[in-house]
C-alpha cells in the first residue's frame, strides 16, 4: 500500500469533525508553559551519555569518580551531564564534606526510566 493510499485511510472521509471529542481533547492539553517545559525535559533525556548516567543512578548515588568509571567517561564529560541534569531536576546532589554524591532526583524520574527501558525490551507483537 503506498504511503497516499495508507494516508487516506488515516484521515476522515469528507472533512468530517468530531466535534463531540473537541471539548475532552481541549481539557487535556497542557498549558504552553507545560508543554515547553515537558520538551525541556524530554531534551535532557535525550542523549545517550546522559541515559548511562541516569541508569548508573537508579540503583545508589554516587560520586563523580564512580559515575565516570561505571558510563567509562572522563569525569569532567560526567560533570558536564551532571549539570545538565541538575538543571533539568532530574538528579539532584548532597554533600558528605568534601565529598559531592548524586541521585535521581525523585521516584518519577526512575519510573519514566523503568517503563521507557521496559518498553523498549518487549517483544514486538507477531
Amino acid at each position: 500500500m503506498g504511503l497516499e493510499k495508507s494516508l487516506e485511510h488515516a484521515c476522515c472521509l469528507d472533512g468530517h469533525h468530531h466535534y463531540e471529542n473537541i471539548p475532552d481533547v481541549t481539557r487535556e492539553i497542557p498549558d504552553d508553559d507545560t508543554i515547553f517545559e515537558a520538551s525541556e525535559f524530554f531534551k535532557a533525556l535525550s542523549d545517550s551519555s546522559r541515559l548511562k548516567i541516569i541508569t548508573s543512578l537508579l540503583t545508589h548515588e554516587l560520586c563523580v569518580q564512580d559515575i565516570s568509571e561505571q558510563v567509562n567517561l572522563s569525569q569532567s564529560a560526567v560533570s558536564h551531564q551532571l549539570r545538565v541534569l541538575r538543571a533539568a531536576r532530574i538528579v539532584k546532589y548532597r554533600k558528605d564534606g568534601k565529598m559531592v554524591y548524586y541521585s535521581i532526583d525523585d521516584e518519577h524520574i526512575a519510573e519514566i526510566i523503568g517503563t521507557t527501558i521496559y518498553h523498549l525490551s518487549e517483544q514486538p507483537a507477531k
